[in-house]
Parts: C-alpha cells; structure tokens; sequence
C-alpha cells in the first residue's frame, strides 16, 4: 500500500450468534491488515447475542490486544442499529464495514481505502460479482431489490446489500440508520455527497461456512417498506407538505370531477342520491381534506426532525463505555501470540 494511506481505519463489524467465525474472522483480519501503514481497530458490535459470542470476542482480545473492541448491545437491536454503533464509536478518519460471517473478505480492504484516497471519494461500496448464495432464497430477491433501489434512488450500484464497504468518516458519521436502511447506505450517502463520488469494487464472497445464515425471504417484505421510506426522504424530507399535497390534490380533483358530473346530471332531472358514484366522490374529497392535513402536520414534524438528531436508535450496556471512549490502534510490527488464550 502506498503511503498516502497513512490514514487511521477502524472496521466494524456487526455480530450475533456467530461464536464458531470470532476466531477464523480476526485471523483474517490481522492477516489481510498486517501491513496495514497506519493504526487501525476492529470494533465488534454485538447485537445481544444468546451463544458464546461474547466469551470468545473476550477471548480474543486477549490474544490480539486492546485494538479488539467489543461493543455489548443491551439486546438485539438488529444489523442496522449494530452498524450506527459501531459507526458512532469509530475513531478512524476512514471506517469499513462487514459481516462477521467470513461470507466478507477482509483481503479487499486495503484496497478499497486505497482507492478512497486515490480517487477522493466519500463511500467504495462492495460488488459481489460471483456471489456465493442461495440462487432462489438470496440471489433472485436481491436482483429484483437491487434494481428497484437503483431505480427509485437513482445511486447506480449493482450491488446494494454487500455489507463490505468503505467510507469517509466525516461524511458517513452526518448519516442516521434504522430499520433496514444498513443496505441503503448508498442512497443516503447521496443524501450528504454527490453521487459521483459514491463508487463500487468487485470485491470476493465465500460460502458461509460456520453458523446459520439470519437472512430470509421476510427480509425482502421489509426491503421494499424501507425503500418506500428512503424514497419519501430523499425527495421530500425538507418538504413533505409538497408529497401529500400532490396525493391531495390529485384525489380532491378525482372527488370534485365525479362531483361535478352529477351535479350536472341532477340540473338535467336525473336522481343521483341513490347512486354509488356519489359517494365515492364524496369519499375522495374528504380523503383530500385530510391528506392535505396530513402533509401540514408532516411540515411540522419536519421540523422537530431536523432539529433533534441526537436521538440513538441503539443502548450499550453502561459498564462497556469506560473501554471505549478512547482510541487504541493496532500498530505496524505489533506482534500477537500464535494460540488463542483459553477460555
């Protein structure tokens, strides 16, 4: 790596129930880092796992050195909350993001960071090109997600649900996450950056070998309830009176047309009291009225929004904070023992 990569890294690494990747993960990690020119961290955020995933991070830290963070969810918060937290407790001006299945090759790293600086970017997104899944259970739901986020985002990725990436501290730290958003980083990145300088890297992707997948076909349902949400704030989240006025308006136009209609036939003589057409059109006009004061009310909850943004969508246990509060990189020629410490 060239030297302009004198940068510090910290990775995190979101985690639950993944007690038999702890070790093989750091491993790989201290291998693919080792000549690393600056210091780095590792930041392993678990998300209130109920296996020995705790011990073994312990454990590890041990073995490798206080650069080994463990950041101790109070419960199962969810991927997405884990990854706020670890973004937050970062202190590395440049900050990845995997999984801590070993699906993720942290080999790419250097790379991707490399290429941050080289080419001055705000987010190098991972593409798993040869992506080593499930065709019908995660290959076909991903494609049709990945094309409905680019085309509703309009932030042009292949790959969207790669949780290997890459960012520029200063811009992914102005970025809030909830939900399910972790996969539509990208989308809100565009939110603080251009999108030219949002990039994507063929990175590799492995089997899962340890531990149990937690993806599923539920999580495609949830995909598509979050996209709804990012596209709303990405065009109207400083105006949302602007989308509900539009919806209003088109169906007070739709409620007084058909009103209109049978006005026109009740001055001809005909009965339009017992018509179902004059209740639809009554429906729509009042549905008109309260949409357009749904989208006033929205105004105003905009506001408070974007005036209190220290709202956490994550707790960490109170007795981990001391630990964590202040940087500890791991240096180039810092040595670790061979054998792990016993448990």
């Amino acid at each position: 790596m060239e030297k302009r990569a004198l940068v510090p890294l910290s990775l995190v690494v979101p985690i639950f129930n993944e007690e038999d990747n702890i070790e093989p993960l750091l491993a790989r990690v201290h291998e693919a880092l080792a000549d690393y020119p600056a210091g780095w961290e590792i930041l392993l955020v678990d998300d209130g796992s109920t296996d020995r995933t705790v011990p073994h991070i312990r454990s590890a830290q041990q073995q490798y050195g206080s650069h080994v963070r463990l950041v101790p969810l109070a419960r199962n918060f969810g991927q997405t909350a884990a990854m706020q937290a670890g973004i937050d407790l970062a202190h590395g001006q440049v900050i990845a993001t995997l999984d801590g299945d070993l699906q993720n090759d942290p080999i790419d790293i250097p790379r991707m960071v490399q290429r941050l600086l080289d080419e001055d970017l705000d987010l190098v997104a991972g593409w798993r090109k040869n992506r080593q899944d499930n065709l019908w259970l995660r290959k076909v739901p991903s494609k049709i997600a990945n094309r409905l986020i680019r085309k509703i985002t309009g932030v042009t990725l292949h790959d969207y649900g790669c949780s290997l990436k890459v960012f520029r501290a200063s811009v992914i730290k102005g970025v809030r996450l909830y939900g399910e958003m972790h996969r539509f980083i990208p989308a809100w990145m565009a939110t603080q950056t251009a999108p030219s300088r949002i990039q994507e890297e063929v990175v590799a992707h492995h089997p899962r070998t340890a531990g149990t997948s937690k993806y599923g076909l539920s999580r495609t349902f949830r995909v598509i309830i979050d996209l709804i949400s990012v596209y709303f704030f990405m065009r109207f989240a400083a105006r949302p009176a602007h989308f509900f006025g539009m919806l209003g308006l088109g169906l007070g136009s739709l409620g007084g047309g058909i009103l209109g209609y049978l006005l026109v036939l009740k001055i001809l003589g005909e009965s339009i009291g017992d018509r179902p057409l004059f209740m639809v059109g009554i429906m729509l006009m009042l549905m008109s009225v309260q949409i357009l004061l749904t989208g006033v009310l929205s105004e105003m909850l905009s506001r408070t929004y974007y005036e209190s943004q220290t709202v956490q969508s994550y707790h960490i246990r109170k007795d981990a904070m001391a630990e964590l509060e202040q940087p500890v990189w791991s240096l180039p020629g810092d040595s670790f023992t061979k054998e792990p410490a016993s448990r």
